[in-house]
């Protein structure tokens, strides 16, 4: 019995961010009704590393983001479709959707008309730049957006950046944004909202710190690469086998640092001795510290310097921090076995919270294309006979 249990979610979603919002939502309880492309789906069916999957339409990308959801098909170009939508809307709490601004309106089931069939409908609108302005409606990849946002211009460093962030860092914040407006949405006594998530500012939401450096101080935000503007020592360092991440952040913990590297006379140095002398004169200082941090393995001195309470770690490809017992322990992978559409057992991701001590989760797998449409549709009060008919007209 999660948190949001009883609430129904109608899931008009694509590919990664609205997806993902939906994800998040199903853990907590939801019951979640993709509604899909009659034939093709979710563009996510044919994405992933394994090209199998991507044929079967089971692809990889879409497994990551749907377990837990039931899957209908429904064509919102035709009449008869667009009934059906307006029906489960009537019994539905949240609609969420990611189409450019604009093309719900246009199929005759945008808000204004959502909002009437139900009220009390949450409806969540996912866009790369938003409902309005002069970006609304260009596409919008996740690439595009951490270009857009600045977040490129400051990944990297002097010599390569504009770097993209290794994963796809905007769909993934427009989308966990978007679940926490939904929530709030679902928490408001009234119910009755249209939320609109732009994947440009949910972005530039996280990126505060930066930022402000702009709006407040200034100061232009600017590749650092491994280096931490703030403080000094913070970034990576090389030791005898590869690099290692230090946060020294506060005053004590670089002395706790200089001592455990003996080298105390850096404590009184007079380039490193205060904070603005550290990081004005961070690369000598880094220098300064690997001379003793190149003797001995990473590891080693993750553990040591951790235990003098000093921020360290290694850094962990993802395999290696998938099968660590700070995360294999604690509930967030997720077994399914003999997967329908799949035909193997598989192992994803689940949410990164707990509640009351308990990694959120749930039942199925990820729904083959249209599998849940006799159950869904034959609730509505349809026969099988017209489910077949609407099947063979591509209604469904």
């Amino acid at each position: 019995m999660g948190p949001l249990t009883g609430v129904r979610v109608l899931d008009l979603t694509n590919v990664l961010a609205g997806p993902f919002c939906c994800h998040q939502l199903a853990h907590m309880g939801a019951e979640v009704i993709k509604v899909e492309a009659p034939g093709r789906g979710d563009l996510a069916l044919q994405l992933g590393a394994d090209a199998r999957l991507n044929r079967t339409l089971m692809g990889v990308s879409f497994l990551a983001q749907n377990p837990g959801k039931k899957s209908v098909t429904l064509d919102l170009k035709h009449p008869e479709g667009k009934t059906l939508l307006k029906r489960l809307v009537e019994e539905s709490d949240v609609l969420v959707e990611n189409f450019r601004p604009g093309v719900m309106d246009r199929l005759g089931l945008g808000w204004e008309v959502l909002g009437e069939v139900n009220p009390k409908l949450v409806y969540c609108a996912i866009s790369g730049f938003g409902q309005d302005g002069p970006w609304k409606g260009r596409p919008a990849y996740d690439q595009i957006v951490q270009g857009a946002s600045g977040v490129m211009s400051i990944t990297g460093d002097a010599s390569n950046a504009p770097q993209r962030v290794g994963y796809p860092m905007a769909d993934t914040i427009g989308g966990i944004t978007a679940a926490f407006a939904v929530a709030a949405g679902l928490n408001d006594r009234s119910r009755g909202r249209f939320i609109d998530v732009s994947m440009l500012e949910a972005t530039l939401a996280t990126m505060g710190w930066m930022v402000s450096n702009w709006l407040v101080a200034g100061v232009e935000p600017k590749a650092n690469g491994n280096e931490n503007f703030t403080a000094a020592p913070s970034g990576t360092f090389q030791c005898a086998d590869g690099v290692l991440n230090i946060s020294a952040n506060k005053q004590e913990q670089f002395e706790a640092l200089a001592d455990h590297l003996g080298r105390p006379e850096l404590k009184t140095h007079r380039d490193f001795a205060e904070r603005e002398d550290r990081k004005a004169n961070l690369l000598r200082l880094k220098a300064e510290l690997e001379t003793v941090l190149t003797t001995r393995p990473t590891r080693d001195w993750a553990r040591e310097l951790n235990e003098i309470r000093v921020p360290a770690g290694a850094v962990f490809t993802v395999p290696e921090i998938l099968a660590h017992p700070q995360v294999a322990e604690r509930g967030m992978l997720a077994d399914f076995a003999a997967v329908p559409g799949v035909g193997r057992d598989i192992r994803l991701v689940r949410t990164g919270f707990k509640v009351d001590g308990a990694a959120p989760a749930v039942e199925a797998p990820p729904p083959q294309l249209g599998q849940d449409n006799s159950e869904i549709f034959g609730a509505l009060g349809l026969s099988a006979e017209e489910i077949e008919r609407m099947k063979a007209d591509r209604v469904i």
